[in-house]
């Protein structure tokens, strides 16, 4: 595909991607937070069978909001649904996955460095790994698991840890993450299609027929509603994970991304919790604490040089030679690589002080996290890593 094309159709996904879930977790977010902030409301509510009712303010206007125990005694003549919004993310979250890391599995996904393997097995196993991981969800939950939450949210992590794990071994470490997030995603729009939904078609259709509607398909709804909220933030953080490669391209990278899925479960623990009033400040500092020992522990190891190294003197011409060799055919005025036809991120580095300028980046990406070139394509060697990281030590542009 031309790579122009394969840009703009890029453009358009990600940013309906975007949009569609800013809506889905948006409106999740407030009806976790109306839930939880319902009151007790007067008597002659409760006869209509109204288990809470919430005030509210917003946009020059009062709103009452109420929520029945049930269902309302009969079907109200238009009655809002929230499940599009859940539909398009997924729809155009595949479609992105599929553009940038099938179409382009040799660029995105497969890196020869981690598994041998093509095209067509990459996108296979790309595929199994979601099914696998959405059908053992989908069986877990509904066992009588379901009825005990604390061992079902062990197996679950437990699970995830060995397909976070796993696919770190056949994919590049890009393409686990985006994968792990796949699986997630597409477990919290099948919460919404083989579980929420059809609990509430069932509600519906009881109140429809003049029938008292089962519990026990509010309390299915409840349960995968309240599961989705708990991985939201760790999806989140999945969507934007490829722009830092210290925690994706760190030797342990799945135990990496595990620790940042609890870290970020924990911190949405904290705001659900006081969505009660229950104030449990510990969850929050306990989180922060955690985000930073996990910066301690995977920070880069500053290179270490021998005498002989560093009574070696690195010129500007030797950089601007190893920068030109490695670097400048995807970052620069005419970029000349068979699928990046416009300098990356904006880096152009056809010169001596257009690399000072972006040095910190450069150190960022190609000393410390080792992540540039992409996927290695113009093979660096790790010689000339350590050239750069010593012409950065002897000339201090940087503070070490």
């Amino acid at each position: 595909m031309d790579p122009y094309i394969t840009e703009w159709l890029n453009l358009i996904i990600r940013f309906a991607h975007l949009i569609t879930g800013i809506a889905w977790i948006g409106a999740s977010f407030y009806f976790v937070w109306l839930d939880n902030h319902l009151q007790n409301p007067p008597e002659w509510k409760k006869e209509k069978g109204i288990s809470g009712d919430l005030w509210a303010i917003h946009g020059g206007g009062f709103y009452e909001v109420a929520k029945y125990k049930l269902a309302p005694e009969q079907m109200p003549t238009t009655l809002h649904w929230f499940k599009w919004e859940a539909y398009t993310t997924w729809l155009t979250g595949f479609l992105l996955l599929s553009l940038m890391f099938y179409v382009g599995a040799d660029s995105y996904l497969i890196d020869k460095n981690v598994a041998d393997i093509n095209q067509t097995q990459a996108i296979l196993l790309g595929l199994g790994s979601i099914v696998i991981g959405v059908g053992s969800y989908e069986i877990l939950v509904r066992t009588k698991l379901k009825d005990h939450s604390l061992i079902l949210g062990a197996i679950l992590i437990v699970l995830a840890t060995a397909l976070s794990y796993g696919l770190t071994q056949i994919f590049s470490a890009r393409g686990a993450y985006m994968h792990m997030g796949a699986i997630i995603g597409t477990i919290m729009a099948g919460n919404v299609f083989f579980g929420i939904m059809p609990s509430q078609r069932a509600l519906v259709k009881a109140v429809e027929e003049g029938r008292k509607p089962d519990a026990k398909y509010g309390l299915n709804a409840k349960l995968r509603s309240t599961h989705n909220t708990y991985v939201t933030l760790p999806i989140l953080f999945i969507m934007i994970s490829n722009h830092y490669p210290m925690t994706y391209n760190h030797s342990a990278n799945w135990l990496v991304l595990m620790a940042i899925v609890l870290i970020t479960a924990a911190i949405r623990q904290y705001f659900v919790l006081r969505h009660f009033g229950k104030q449990k400040p510990m969850i929050f500092v306990g989180a922060i604490v955690a985000v930073i020992a996990l910066a301690y522990a995977i920070a880069p190891k500053k290179m270490e040089f021998t005498e002989e190294q560093k009574s070696t003197q690195i010129s500007d011409a030797t950089i601007t030679q190893i920068i030109e060799k490695r670097c400048s055919s995807c970052h620069s005025a005419s970029p000349t690589d068979d699928i990046f036809k416009v300098a990356q991120a904006g880096v152009s580095l056809d010169n001596i002080t257009a690399i000072k300028q972006w040095l910190p980046r450069i150190k960022a990406r190609v000393v410390d996290s080792k992540d540039m070139p992409f996927m290695n394509k113009t093979q660096m060697t790790d010689e000339e890593r350590q050239q750069l990281a010593l012409w950065i030590e002897q000339s201090k542009l940087i503070t070490q």
